[in-house]
């Protein structure tokens, strides 16, 4: 052993020599009674680098992955990266635009070649980040969503919705981003508090004096409006109901109808009806069979109105509708107002709500196969607490928007007509003929699915899937999925419809929601507020073993962790001690080598009590891993060996082994000596893999194996 500590000069080392023996791939492990243990790791963009929840999420999979590898199961932790559409897309984009181009300057197919080129340079930059944190992943099954096989998996299941009639293509108001130029669901939203006005305009009854006054924070949706709402029980206008009024400017007669969904508390308890351009609205329509007329377009520029306002941004056209409004004395007032805006969470574009065709799953059976898994218990969340806004958002649920505007990920299985251009057909293979007319070339839809229907898929399109392959009928399904809290409804419900319904399981048995890293006085994590930390920054400064130990350290039963890096300081100085404790334990040892099978018996009471302590450790350990106690397991294990072994028992044994009361006692002092600290770097390993393996490797055992092999300490 070197004289000193140091990560670099193992680490990289250690790495190669797990992976030329093949230690991660399951296939070149033993047969075991106890089965197979296997998670499916979170695919992260191939856009991404490693972030602080990335290195607690894989620091987390790989110990429990490690753990089960020593007490002897057959384990896989299946790595890939995800597609990511829009933020590939967007990053590509990007690169275009210093060239001063775009995407329709190069045309869809040559756009698609300059993505992939992108994803070949940079796609893997992520997972071999990954491998610096030492996670043990198999990487001869690495995935990526756009896979041959991967993709196969994704026409097969809408395939599966269409055939059984719970894929259906409608024109409906969605969220829009004018910039990405496609449909976004609730999920892809971020909302942003911004300082506004709100407008109170009178709509003039039609045939008699009076009339209605609305709230309304934009003023020039109220050109494709089609009712002004108020709330049954609202007594103010209960003899207003099923009235006609005059919309200002537009001149159009429009009625006044009672929904229960109006905020009898907002504004003035009557709001405007613009079905095209508010998903509240929208649904109102729907109940009350009113018109719907789009008046922004795509671009976000007013459309279908006056040549007054033609071809203007949405925003422009509001000052100007605002000041005819002044013009005709209907605007009663104007306050300042504070609300939240949805803005596209790739880009930042404030989102429009416009009338578009798309492709939409049924969730209404798909999402009780998911509230009914977690009720029954056949999946748990380890923490309980995320349950009631799973249920929450499920029983919410809308039909699920499948299609997107772009062109990088997985297209449409979906060929037009050129005949009847609203005519389709569903065919994964390139049609010879249409279907329909038996005389056109039909024509593919232009739409990709959204990343999240290739995502639901992952735990089992990952192992095959449709075929039924080897993988699937071992490590399906899998043990536990490990993710962030913010991806539940993302990820975590489909993956679990998704399963149920196409392979009539679950796909995984526990739901890990880990914490969300924060600074240390409690702000969000963010490269644009520079409040965010590089981990790899970290296993440069301390090594990985040091930065698993501090994120290790500090996961509690808390929802968010306030990061320490003292705690990656911690784990270097705790790294230097177990070196040198080891380098001691060595210098003990003479030539001889040492059975570590058999404990050895006390002859001392110092002997006895190291020996007991060692055996309660080890049983915390197994409790704490199972119950997913991270935190209080490692700090188990640093009591033990720093406290109980370096400071009393080393301490202790020089003694025994200077001046022995007995001949036996100097030769058994050693044993236990290695045997303790053999059996030590084993209940560490898990944790701090790198330091455990460089050791052990150098111990005088009799019979040795590689570290991450060795059977656990029972």
């Amino acid at each position: 052993m070197d004289k000193q500590y140091q990560a670099k000069n193992i680490e990289e080392k250690i790495y190669q020599f797990w992976k030329k023996g093949g230690f991660f791939n399951p296939d070149n492990l033993s047969e075991s009674k106890k089965g197979s243990f296997s998670i499916a790791t979170p695919p992260p963009n191939v856009t991404g680098v490693l972030h602080m929840g990335h290195a607690l999420n894989f620091t987390i999979q790989d110990i429990l992955i490690r753990w089960k590898r020593m007490q002897g199961f057959k384990t896989l932790l299946l790595p890939g990266t995800d597609h990511a559409g829009i933020a590939t897309q967007n990053v590509v984009e990007k690169k275009l635009k210093k060239e001063g181009k775009t995407r329709f300057d190069l045309g869809r197919d040559e756009f698609i070649k300059k993505v992939w080129e992108w994803k070949k340079e940079y796609g893997s930059m992520i997972l071999k980040q990954i491998e610096s944190l030492g996670t043990s992943c198999d990487w001869s099954r690495t995935r990526f969503t756009m896979d041959e096989g991967y993709t196969e998996a994704v026409q097969q299941s809408f395939l599966h919705y269409y055939d059984k009639g719970l894929v259906y293509r409608g024109k409906r108001a969605v969220n829009w981003c004018p910039r990405c130029q496609t449909s976004l669901s609730d999920l892809e939203l971020e909302y942003k508090e911004e300082k506004g006005k709100l407008w109170f305009i009178k709509y003039k009854l039609k045939d008699e004096d009076g009339y209605i006054e609305v709230a309304t924070t934009r003023p020039e949706t109220m050109l494709g409006d089609m009712a002004v709402a108020v709330n049954p029980k609202d007594k103010r206008y209960k003899k207003l109901i099923g009235k006609t009024i005059i919309l200002p400017i537009v001149n159009r007669e429009i009625p006044i109808v009672a929904d229960d969904f109006v905020d009898l508390e907002f504004g003035t308890g009557a709001v405007k009806v613009t079905p095209a351009h508010d998903m509240g609205d929208y649904q109102i329509s729907l109940r009350h069979k009113l018109e719907v007329m789009q008046i922004i377009d795509e671009n976000g520029r007013m459309d279908n109105v006056s040549s007054a306002y033609q071809g203007l941004k949405a925003k422009v056209a509001r000052e100007k509708v605002v000041a005819e409004l002044e013009k005709l004395d209907v605007l009663e007032k104007v306050i300042d107002y504070t609300h939240q805006i949805p803005k596209c969470y790739r880009c930042n574009t404030t989102i429009e709500i416009i009338p578009s065709w798309q492709w939409f799953v049924k969730m209404d059976k798909l999402a009780k196969l998911s509230t009914d898994a977690v009720k029954k218990k056949e999946i748990v969340f380890t923490a309980k607490r995320w349950e009631k806004g799973y249920f929450t958002w499920l029983k919410n649920i809308q039909d699920w928007c499948i299609s997107r505007q772009i062109w990088w990920g997985h297209r449409l299985p979906v060929w037009f007509c050129q005949t009847n251009k609203e005519a389709h057909f569903v065919s994964i293979e390139t049609p010879k003929e249409c279907s329909i007319c038996k005389k056109c070339q039909p024509k593919q839809s232009e739409d990709v699915f959204d990343t999240w229907f290739s995502a639901a898929l992952w735990p089992f399109a990952t192992l095959g899937w449709p075929k039924k392959t080897k993988d699937l009928e071992q490590f399906y399904p899998t043990d536990i999925i490990c993710t962030a809290r913010d991806i539940i409804n993302f990820w975590v419900v489909r993956m679990i419809f998704s399963s149920l319904e196409l392979l009539k399981e679950v796909p995984f048995k526990k739901i890990i929601i880990h914490a969300t890293i924060m600074t240390k006085d409690g702000r969000r994590m963010s490269k644009s507020l520079g409040t965010g930390i590089n981990p790899m920054n970290l296993i440069e400064r301390y090594g990985s073993d040091a930065t698993r130990f501090g994120l290790s350290w500090q996961i509690t039963e808390l929802q968010d962790i306030r990061f320490g890096e003292e705690n990656m300081l911690a784990g270097k100085k705790f790294c230097n001690k177990i070196w040198n404790a080891s380098k001691f334990v060595m210098q003990q040892l003479g030539d001889e080598k040492f059975d570590i099978i058999i404990k050895p018996s006390p002859i001392t009471k110092e002997d006895k009590k190291i020996l007991n302590e060692l055996e309660k450790t080890i049983k915390k350990i197994d409790t704490n891993l199972a119950k997913l106690s991270f935190g209080t397991a490692i700090q188990e294990i640093y009591h033990f060996f720093w406290h109980q072994f370096c400071d009393l028992y080393i301490e202790e044994a020089k003694n025994q082994i200077k001046e022995p009361k007995s001949a036996k006692e100097a030769e058994n002092t050693r044993k236990i000596l290695i045997y303790v600290l053999a059996t030590s770097l084993k209940i560490l390993h898990p944790f701090m893999p790198f330091i455990t393996e460089e050791i052990y490797q150098s111990l005088p055992l009799k019979e040795k194996k590689a570290l991450i092999v060795e059977k656990w300490p029972e």
